[in-house]
């Protein structure tokens, strides 16, 4: 029976360290009891409360971590339905598949494009995550090679697929400090593939027909003590397989239902054979619930669409998106090129990098921290006044790569000029266009002396 926060609260140390990222052991407590945070990450718990808390404070949907170090993968730990109630956590994993059956060019332009198409946006590395390996001969030798060629690529992050147990069996011993997700277990060979994976402590995965028979499935691995499982429902048609994930989501939240709550794994590449198609697939379980997603091939054209969409979805719509404070360079600026500053609202930069851009005229731009707020709200705020933006400009680096001393600050922003030039008394101020779409002309004025 769920324990209430003031319940809790009584087994906890009561030292208010916030060192669990919460200011008080009461305010933890509560977070506990709602399932909103993890016992793990109160440093000071007694040994015998944690005993008493551990399944009543376990989050609803149980987070998994495949693979090892600090690539690894962590799925699930989800404990909202709706992204907009708080946040979504952590973001599904988009996997490819390799078979068995794989000729060795092939295998290996695979894992070059696997490894390759990386994407970075406001100060994130956008990519697929895992490697599902699929036995499809049966043969074990063919099945291990493969798996320490994708090893020896790199790549550590792996799901072992195969219907026979033996072959599993040798596939996890060679990838056992990789700590895999093995798939997938059946109501034939649950037991002896439970006892596989607490061996090598690896993640586990069913796959049932329907939510009643995986819900009887992970029942039995918990009571051998295997608490890492991640769920296939073992629909192979759209409409099911979102019925299913939406299904899970709500038994695990709303009714908490503990058999259900675990991440899932799905499979677009098993529900249709059009390559768009699949991709469309992918992108449904982006928002609704997917933990890993398995794509038949990985190409720039259906990876970058579903890594910026899973971006979108997976950041904090309470905190704005920001892009990293410092020196960016555009159009190959040199020491006589203008030097532009602005805020590190992630929209901003975008917009002023890109008229920047368009112009051809070779500039600098400063990105100042704004804690992500855009110029007018950042100004409002006081993170972005003279007495903030002049320390920056002095110790970014800027002085060191240029031989003018002229800054163009936004145009939104002139009220902060005059107290620029006494913050920056070396400096001459520009006061630039209030609307990025006048920066062009801006920019080739500056440039051809007509300002």
């Amino acid at each position: 029976m769920a324990l209430t926060g003031i319940e809790i609260f009584k087994l906890l140390p009561k030292t208010n360290c916030q060192e669990c990222g919460v200011p008080t052991c009461m305010a933890f407590a509560v977070k506990l009891a709602a399932g909103q945070a993890e016992l793990d990450s109160c440093p000071y718990v007694s040994k015998e409360a944690r005993e008493k808390l551990e399944e009543a404070s376990a989050p609803p949907i149980r987070p998994v971590v495949i693979g090892s170090g600090e690539g690894a993968l962590k799925v699930g730990g989800e404990t909202v339905i709706f992204r907009h109630e708080k946040t979504f956590v952590n973001k599904p994993g988009i996997g490819l598949l390799i078979t068995d059956a794989m000729s060795d060019a092939e295998v290996d332009s695979r894992l070059k494009t696997f490894k390759e198409l990386e994407y970075e946006r406001v100060g994130l590395l956008l990519k697929a995550d895992i490697v599902a390996v699929k036995d499809t001969t049966g043969d074990a030798q063919k099945f291990t090679g493969m798996i320490e060629k994708v090893k020896h690529s790199g790549i550590k992050n792996l799901v072992l697929m195969s219907d026979k147990t033996e072959v599993l069996k040798a596939g996890v011993k060679a990838a056992a400090d990789c700590k895999p997700l093995i798939y997938a277990a059946t109501n034939e060979n649950l037991e002896e593939l439970g006892r596989l994976a607490l061996e090598h402590s690896c993640p586990l995965a069913v796959k049932g027909n329907g939510l009643g028979e995986v819900a009887a499935m992970t029942s039995r691995l918990t009571d051998m003590k295997l608490k890492d499982i991640v769920v296939d429902t073992g629909a192979r048609k759209l409409s099911q397989a979102f019925q299913d994930h939406i299904a899970m989501r709500r038994a695990a939240l709303v009714d908490r239902v503990r058999p259900l709550g675990f991440p899932t794994i799905v499979f677009p590449c098993e529900m249709t054979d059009d390559p768009v198609q699949e991709a469309v697939i992918a992108s449904t379980f982006i928002p609704k619930y997917g933990g890993i997603i398995i794509l038949s091939a990985i190409a720039g054209h259906n990876l970058f669409p579903l890594v910026l969409q899973r971006m979108n979805i997976y950041t904090d719509p309470q905190r704005p998106m920001a892009t990293t404070e410092g020196i960016y360079e555009i159009n190959n600026p040199d020491e006589n090129s203008p030097v532009l500053i602005t805020s590190n609202f992630s929209l901003t930069y975008f917009i002023v990098s890109g008229e920047v851009e368009s112009s051809r005229v070779p500039a600098w731009l400063l990105i100042k921290d704004t804690e992500g707020l855009s110029v007018l709200t950042a100004w409002a705020a006081g993170k972005f006044v003279a007495d903030a933006i002049a320390p920056f400009v002095k110790k970014c680096g800027i002085e060191g790569k240029i031989k003018h001393r002229k800054l163009v600050i936004p145009g939104a922003a002139a009220t902060i000029s005059g107290e620029l030039d006494e913050e920056l008394k070396d400096w001459e101020v520009q006061i630039g266009p209030r609307e990025a779409a006048h920066i062009t002309p801006f920019l080739k004025n500056l440039t051809s002396g007509k300002q």
